[in-house]
């Protein structure tokens, strides 16, 4: 009986500690101030791996901004540092690059530094030679290089984006890193759909994985405890407000919003998000609110204030291309949502309002505020519930446990 209930104590200790895969994790800035899916994946990965968060340098050249030149300086300071444990869990370490491509010498030496200061956060992290097998998990392909120079058994490419599509970067670089990824990769995930039959074409190993979203935390925007912040309730009572949240970018239809905004003045437009282009002539409209970026967690309370969620992007190839975040979070608020037509956003057509052209932009968000209805409220939350980003990274860690390995 001893020995019975011995054994059953070791079962049940392995049980509850088993080996943790290593994974070294290939994404964008930590710290940066919009959250993409590459630091939602990895802080749900974590529950279940050792891994280490590699900052990846941004794949546009650096400008003479202020806000460029410091973080460059930023990641100066921080390249010789041993990586550090994060509050979620993982270990994160930064990878400076030499921004200058085209001097001589200069991609040699990014490739040579880049490497060494990962195999070095590897040991540190104890990921990869004695300590278990190591995972390279790309969600940027600029670092494809790491394939040829780190140790690994196992290579995952988490495509969720149409990088050479991106304004301002080496179109031509980024998508010969991009095809490298896919081919040599033993399994590809892809997150938009418009791209992954020519993945598949590439490599028979890729598979549809749209992104998830965290459904408690946007859900609180229904709830009667969740505080609106003042900028916001300011504008409660005033007329409509019609919401956005993300980077006002590139691929945001300024022009679109003045002009909504001019056409219904009584309208009240609530955008939040850090600005990288030009919205000078939002912000002198009266019925215009910029709040700029705010901590990811007070989402809920802002999407509370929204009587319409919107995502007004110009239809390019990058947004074509897309799977955007903000169209799963809006729904998890149940608020209306309405949207330019990609093919992702095309899935959900059952639940939110496509509009193509200004003028269909504009009669649908008249017919949506009329859908603040508790039904059509819980049929939108229904949509993406069981769409978490939990689910989604377990099932990916299982497909890539599962994959070829290197001999």
């Amino acid at each position: 009986m001893l020995r019975v209930r011995i054994t059953q104590a070791i079962d049940t200790f392995a049980f509850m500690n088993p080996k943790k895969p290593g994974i070294v994790y290939f994404g964008n800035e930590w710290f940066a101030e919009n959250r993409t899916s590459s630091h939602h994946m990895a802080r749900r990965l974590a529950q279940s791996a050792n891994l280490l968060y590699v900052d990846s340098p941004g794949m546009r050249a650096p400008t003479t901004s202020g806000r460029d030149l410091k973080r460059i300086w930023n990641k100066l300071t921080q390249a010789m540092r041993l990586p550090t444990r994060t509050p979620q869990g993982l270990w994160h370490c930064t990878v400076p690059q030499v921004p200058w491509r085209g001097m001589p010498g200069v991609d040699k030496l990014n490739r040579w530094f880049g490497a060494w200061a990962v195999r070095r956060a590897m040991r540190h992290a104890g990921i990869g030679g004695d300590h278990s097998e190591a995972i390279l998990w790309f969600v940027v392909p600029h670092p494809s290089f790491m394939l040829d120079a780190v140790p690994h058994q196992r290579a995952v490419y988490y495509c969720i984006d149409d990088y050479a599509a991106h304004p301002g970067v080496d179109a031509e670089r980024i998508r010969a890193c991009d095809a490298q990824l896919t081919r040599q990769c033993d399994h590809v995930f892809v997150a938009p759909p418009a791209l992954v039959d020519a993945k598949k074409a590439l490599n028979p190993h890729t598979s549809f994985s749209p992104h998830g979203v965290d459904v408690a935390l946007f859900a609180q925007a229904q709830a009667a405890a969740t505080v609106v912040p003042a900028a916001a309730a300011a504008l409660q009572g005033q007329g409509p407000v019609i919401g956005y949240f993300g980077l006002i970018a590139a691929w945001t239809d300024v022009a679109l919003i003045e002009w909504l905004a001019q056409q219904r003045p009584q309208w009240n437009f609530l955008l939040i998000g850090h600005a990288s282009v030009d919205v000078g002539s939002l912000a002198r409209l009266p019925n215009v609110t910029l709040v700029g970026p705010q901590p990811y967690e007070s989402l809920p309370g802002w999407a509370k204030a929204f009587d319409v969620a919107i995502i007004p992007y110009l239809l390019n190839q990058q947004v074509r291309n897309a799977n955007p975040l903000k169209l799963r979070e809006y729904l998890a608020t149940g608020k209306p949502v309405v949207s330019v037509p990609t093919p992702e956003v095309d899935r959900f057509a059952s639940v939110l309002h496509v509009a193509d052209g200004r003028e269909a932009f504009l009669s649908a968000i008249e017919v949506a505020l009329n859908e603040n209805t508790p039904e059509l409220c819980a049929a939108r939350m229904a949509a993406v519930h069981e769409m978490s980003w939990e689910h989604r990274a377990q099932t990916a860690l299982k497909i890539a446990l599962e994959g070829r390995t290197r001999q």
